[in-house]
């Protein structure tokens, strides 16, 4: 198959859309599973900003985790927004964290580690009934995320 055929398609680059600042509360364990040890987290606020706008993460939310192994977990975050202007966003958040043995196991008790030592990506998707932020519904987010024992920072960027 000739190479000159894929030459048209570009890749994608990245467009900042938002930063996120989640805070979260004690991980309820259920149990280990067939797949994994299940937690989930309660998502309890914090705040995003964007460019022209900022919100709210409203609490009621959760982090749906599955730790597969000792240096892998899944992560499936649900949980709203609503914006200054009192448009409101759904958001699905699935990631992936892995890290050493010893990192993983610092951050499952809960204790501060280095963020270079910790690999978390993600891909958030939006909903919204929004006009003014329709758009969001028609795109691919990727990102990138940092655990704090209190809460999560991310940072969100569109697909272009």
């Amino acid at each position: 198959m000739s190479s000159n055929i894929f030459d048209s398609i570009a890749a994608p680059t990245l467009e900042h859309f938002a930063d996120l600042r989640v805070q979260v509360g004690v991980p309820q364990v259920l149990g280990q599973s067939a797949r994994g040890l299940r937690r989930i987290v309660p998502i309890t606020g914090g705040e995003a900003s964007g460019h022209g706008w900022r919100a709210r993460v409203l609490p009621g939310g959760s982090d749906f985790q599955l730790i597969v192994s000792d240096t892998l977990s899944e992560l499936d975050a649900r949980y709203g927004l609503e914006t200054d202007a009192g448009d409101l966003i759904y958001v699905q958040n699935h990631a992936v964290r892995s890290a050493a043995p010893e990192v993983m196991a610092k951050l499952l008790r809960g204790e501060p580690v280095d963020p270079a030592e910790v690999y978390f990506r993600c891909n958030p998707r939006f909903e919204t009934a929004s006009p003014a932020l329709r758009w969001i519904n028609e795109r691919m987010f990727v990102g990138a995320g940092v655990r704090h024992p209190a809460e999560v920072l991310m940072r969100f960027f569109a697909l272009a």
